[in-house]
């Protein structure tokens, strides 16, 4: 269409057209990038690990990050929870600090369960330079390979179907009377007994404000749909 139009539009209006070769160059990268999907999504190839601090806020973001990966079928196979505070620091100035990822530490292991975290102390500098890197190297994984895979299922199943998104999860041994489901805004609460798991939820699907669950199995699927704009569902 540019090649027929490009002639005639000069004569009307200095406004320029690409010409041919802008489009061939689009053409060239979408021949570049074909396949790269397929690659991503293969667990045999790709996986993914996130990189968090011990931070409500910063905690937050991942959370919707990991299950944004699951949307998109990749796998998560590790949690780097980064500059932690050392048990060598005393100093009263901290304590609150200290408490704070503790706490902060203990949701994340929660919420991300059984998908393995990484611990790394905060270190005295920047990490720039190879021993600094080599450091870092030996924090995360302690001797062991980092092209291993730490974890081959997977935590989550969150698929879009038409206008709506079921949420799979896998929860042996127990019957639908013994779960207790709420949305609050963008984030999904499921309570068994005395177990609770926070789930953050991607943003188009926190906005959905019908939920509904059904035991099938040892899964539990849950189904988002409707148009409420994340109004409170229990």
């Amino acid at each position: 269409m540019a090649k027929y139009v490009r002639p005639v539009a000069k004569r009307v209006t200095d406004l320029p057209l690409p010409e041919d070769s802008y489009f061939q160059a689009i053409q060239d990268l979408f021949e570049r990038l074909k396949g790269v999907d397929q690659v991503l999504v293969d667990p045999e190839i790709t996986t993914v690990r996130l990189v968090t601090n011990p931070e409500k806020v910063v905690l937050k973001e991942t959370q919707r990050a990991f299950m944004y990966f699951c949307l998109y079928k990749m796998n998560i196979d590790g949690i780097i929870m980064n500059r932690i505070l050392p048990e060598t620091v005393t100093d009263t100035y901290f304590s609150n600090w200290i408490k704070g990822q503790q706490h902060n530490l203990a949701q994340a292991a929660e919420f991300f369960d059984p998908v393995p975290i990484f611990p790394v102390p905060l270190f005295s500098g920047e990490v720039i330079g190879h021993d600094y890197l080599r450091d870092l190297s030996d924090q995360i994984y302690a001797g062991r390979n980092p092209l291993e895979r730490f974890y081959k299922q997977e935590p989550y199943q969150l698929v879009k179907d038409g206008g709506s998104y079921r949420l799979k999860l896998k929860l042996p041994f127990i019957s639908k009377e013994d779960v207790e489901l709420s949305k609050i805004y963008d984030e999904l609460v499921v309570r068994i007994g005395g177990y609770k798991r926070h789930i953050l939820l991607p943003r188009q699907v926190a906005s959905l404000g019908s939920v509904t669950a059904k035991m099938e199995g040892e899964h539990l699927n849950i189904v988002f749909e409707g148009d409420d704009h994340g109004r409170e569902k229990k």
